[in-house]
């Protein structure tokens, strides 16, 4: 008998792809570049009108090639959990075929975004594998947007050091700042659940 419930089916927007083709991946070598990869998707995803100004990136942390770009897809998919963060590391998955990004005989995995996690994405990092989180804007820079970011530990960079995963804050900053503005001021959705 098949199931009363609908499959569930994750697609990044068809212009990824795309888009992606078109970056000088030479970039990647530093971590300016991976930042700016990220808030270059950010952007394109705002303009494609296909999700929120938030876009991440998973990159093998030895050779900085790319795994798996991430975009928000809250608004196009009506999935509250489809945070750039997430579909990144739903994707990495999906192509390594492993919920343990950090396993045996894998590279470490950095994840590079372009926003401080909210507490769902700092929760799945640990829980995927993650050894390295870079960041653009900070969690102040989203909540100031009017962005619910939840409930997050004081010291969570503190946190995920003691769990083995470094992190680097303030990548590339004000450009990611500054993305978050112009979503703003171009009327772009501030989604949050009513009760949040």
């Amino acid at each position: 008998m098949p199931s009363p419930f609908p499959d569930i089916h994750i697609s990044l927007p068809a212009w990824v792809g795309t888009w992606i083709e078109q970056q000088d991946t030479t970039d990647f070598e530093n971590m300016e570049g991976r930042m700016r990869f990220v808030i270059g998707l950010a952007g394109e995803n705002i303009r494609t009108g296909t999700g929120g100004p938030f876009g991440a990136a998973i990159f093998d942390g030895t050779t900085h090639n790319l795994l798996a770009p991430g975009v928000n897809l809250v608004l196009s998919s009506q999935c509250s959990v489809l945070h750039a963060e997430m579909v990144a590391i739903m994707i990495a998955q999906t192509i390594l075929h492993t919920y343990d990004l950090g396993g045996g005989g894998l590279p470490p995995v950095e994840l590079v975004t372009s926003t401080a996690p909210c507490a769902m994405c700092l929760g799945a990092i640990p829980w995927a594998g993650i050894a390295r989180l870079v960041c653009g804007a900070r969690d102040e820079d989203a909540r100031a947007l009017g962005f619910d970011e939840g409930a997050k530990v004081t010291d969570w960079t503190g946190a995920l050091k003691k769990r083995g995963i470094e992190t680097v804050v303030d990548v590339c900053r004000r450009d990611a700042v500054e993305l978050l503005g112009s979503y703003k001021e171009a009327g772009g959705a501030i989604y949050n659940s009513k009760n949040g």
